[in-house]
């Protein structure tokens, strides 16, 4: 799930709730008002009030329905699109994205370290910014954790860290209770760095996240565990994506 796809399956239950259906509702009104006027005994309205009334009724619900089609269809494009993508990051994935996977395998900044070469000045600071970053969310500071992890992706973009990176600060997110934010800063680590360590963790998170939101964000819930299953099978993250599959 891209940007534009998350952004969209953050929407949708609020798409039916758009000026037009108040608009429907005050025609509504407006045709029952009318008709009460013609069976109460008042001032008969004019016929071609009452049509004209109708009409619009009838346009209304006819907008309603291409609404909710047009969101349909919308949805399906993005998980087209999403799946394409995918496709072709993975399969243009270069050997040195697989290499710097290999060198951070874990969690903590101890195993991280891996990468840096002693001889490498550049690399030793580069590390040293990361641990430094990272502190504040082994602190619980996480408005800190997410500036100061931003700041080292700005200045260290193509770093080994840099998918480690993404990953705490979108926790940093998701502990702050900024569950859609997260759900954003999350599948930005599973599209930049599919082949990462952090993209099945991201992705199953991202997953985690969604239920946060509640009942109307299951089925986007659904699919990114299913991607848990199908993407990284071998995973960790697997099994529990599993069991969060049969919960739902």
């Amino acid at each position: 799930m891209n940007r534009g796809f998350a952004a969209l399956v953050l929407a949708l239950p609020l798409a039916t709730g758009c000026v037009t259906v108040a608009e429907f509702r005050k025609v509504q009104r407006d045709v029952i008002d009318l008709k009460r006027s013609q069976t109460g005994g008042g001032a008969a309205a004019p016929n071609a009030r009452l049509a004209e009334l109708a009409a619009r009724l009838d346009a209304l619900e006819q907008q309603q329905e291409e609404l909710r089609g047009q969101i349909e269809d919308a949805e399906h494009r993005a998980d087209d699109a999403l799946r394409e993508a995918r496709a072709a990051r993975q399969a243009g994935a270069t050997s040195g994205a697989a290499d710097a996977a290999a060198a951070a395998p874990g969690e903590g900044p101890e195993a991280e370290s891996e990468g840096a070469s002693p001889g490498n000045p550049a690399a030793a600071e580069e590390l040293a910014a990361y641990k430094a970053a990272r502190a504040y969310w082994s602190s619980n500071d996480w408005e800190a954790c997410v500036d100061r992890l931003g700041e080292f992706l700005q200045t260290h973009p193509s770093s080994v860290y840099a998918d480690d990176a993404a990953y705490w600060r979108a926790d940093c997110y998701f502990q702050q209770g900024n569950y859609k934010k997260a759900i954003l800063r999350f599948d930005d680590v599973v599209t930049r760095y599919p082949n990462g360590n952090k993209a099945a963790d991201a992705l199953y998170r991202e997953g985690e996240a969604l239920l946060r939101l509640g009942p109307a964000y299951a089925t986007a819930a659904r699919k990114a565990f299913e991607r848990v299953l199908s993407e990284y099978p071998d995973s960790d993250r697997a099994t529990e994506a599993k069991q969060q599959l049969e919960l739902l």
